[in-house]
């Protein structure tokens, strides 16, 4: 028996005669906000700013130049990619581009800067998730390098509230929630980026 079935086993056991939970009241609103669906993009890119993420607009035209000169302004020398984003995102790259294969803990923390796509974004809470979906990699891919250049399709990836979201999700997967760059603080409420995660979060919404 691994350590794993051991303590299953243990948990199984310790709730056996527990009584059954109470049904759970759901008469919470599901939304706030009832806007139309450009609405709702304007409240997603709000609460991604007022997180301090950087928010940028582009068509499918304009994303390959936005790109470039988005990894140009923070330095970044080299990026990591999903095995499966698409090409014509990195056609105007002039770095180092490193396609996850996957990449070794060394050579993720060597690598500047990371894109991908994202599974869906939640308007009222600024809040984007990754779900190792097409385009996303895994979850180590977008926690190690400093930058992040996360897309969002809008308004199609675009859900106003979380009640509205978590069922469009398969909470099987390994989800990913991100509201803007990664940021602690110590006791004495110092903000200190770039602890958890990127340091820099920029969202381009893509429509």
């Amino acid at each position: 028996m691994t350590d794993r079935e051991l303590i299953l086993q243990r948990i199984r056991s310790a709730v056996a005669n527990a009584p059954e939970p109470p049904e759970i009241a759901r008469d919470y609103a599901e939304r706030h906000h009832h806007g139309e669906p450009a609405e709702l993009v304007e409240l997603l890119a709000e609460n991604l700013t007022g997180y301090r993420a950087r928010v940028h607009r582009a068509d499918d035209a304009g994303l390959p130049a936005l790109v470039a000169r988005l990894l140009a302004e923070h330095g970044d020398t080299s990026v990591a990619v999903p095995a499966d984003l698409p090409a014509e995102w990195l056609s105007a790259l002039t770095i180092d581009v490193r396609p996850d294969a996957p990449l070794s803990a060394v050579e993720l923390d060597r690598t500047s800067a990371v894109i991908t796509g994202c599974a869906l974004a939640v308007a009222e809470t600024g809040t984007i998730v990754l779900d190792a979906g097409p385009g996303q990699g895994r979850r180590a891919l977008t926690l190690v390098p400093d930058h992040h250049v996360c897309v969002v399709r809008v308004p199609g990836q675009v859900y106003p509230s979380l009640p509205l979201a978590v069922p469009e999700l398969d909470l099987r997967r390994p989800l990913t929630w991100i509201s803007g760059p990664s940021a602690t603080s110590d006791i004495e409420l110092d903000r200190v980026e770039g602890v958890h995660g990127p340091r820099t979060l920029d969202v381009i919404l893509l429509g």
